[in-house]
């Protein structure tokens, strides 16, 4: 089987791009509303590079939040991606390379690691440079969005209201997509007990805590089945 190359990957990284751009140019305009220079939303989206965590880090930040507290809420809603590694090289199988996975995996956001897996369960075998080219597409798409929103400035989406609302959706739309490209029988009880916990937890306590406990019952769900 041929190993897919790095070009594959940034092809494969497409659908992302399309749906990263829009909402990294929401957050470049939202940021420049909030009084963050083009800079320091640049900077955000460099190092964060985490589309709903980057619109809390505003709100956060811009409310006064202490700095410690920003952080720790940041890190917590971000720990489900401790995981994506494992998961995704438990199913790439023992033989992965794993040389250059300390530059690959910082890009394994949630789009890219569903794509990513997805491709693995068409039968792909697992390649680092397709995680490459999937990875920089995405980020690439990232922080030209940012950037090109902080230069478009404040107003921009002032008097479009209709398409503001509609970039929130974008993400989760676009993760969805692709969650039910690599949905099976097999992963069917997972992907139900996960999102069953999440829904309840976010009703019942609040969004991170919901993120966070369904993220664990997803896991000691494929845990136990396996």
């Amino acid at each position: 089987m041929i190993r897919a190359r790095f070009r594959d990957g940034f092809a494969a990284s497409l659908p992302i791009v399309m749906g990263y751009f829009p909402i990294a140019f929401s957050f470049g305009v939202a940021a420049t509303q909030a009084g963050f220079t083009g800079t320091e939303a640049f900077v955000l989206s460099l190092i964060i590079y985490a589309g709903a965590s980057q619109f809390l880090a505003l709100a956060l930040l811009t409310s006064g939040a202490p700095l410690l507290v920003s952080a720790l809420t940041l890190i917590a809603m971000n720990l489900r991606h401790v995981l994506y590694g494992p998961a995704l090289m438990r199913e790439a199988g023992a033989d992965a390379s794993t040389r250059h996975a300390w530059a690959w995996a910082f890009g394994l956001t949630d789009e890219v690691f569903g794509q990513a897996l997805g491709a693995l369960t068409r039968g792909q075998k697992f390649s680092e440079p397709y995680m490459f080219g999937l990875g920089i597409g995405a980020y690439a798409s990232w922080l030209s969005g940012t950037a090109v929103g902080t230069v478009a400035g404040g107003g921009a989406l002032a008097g479009w209201p209709a398409i503001s609302a509609g970039l929130g959706f974008m993400l989760p739309a676009l993760f969805l997509t692709l969650l039910l490209s690599i949905l099976s029988r097999r992963q069917l009880p997972v992907i139900a007990i996960a999102g069953a916990v999440t829904v309840a937890a976010t009703l019942a306590i609040s969004g991170t805590s919901g993120i966070l406990l369904g993220m664990l019952a997803g896991a000691i769900t494929g845990v136990l089945r396996r």
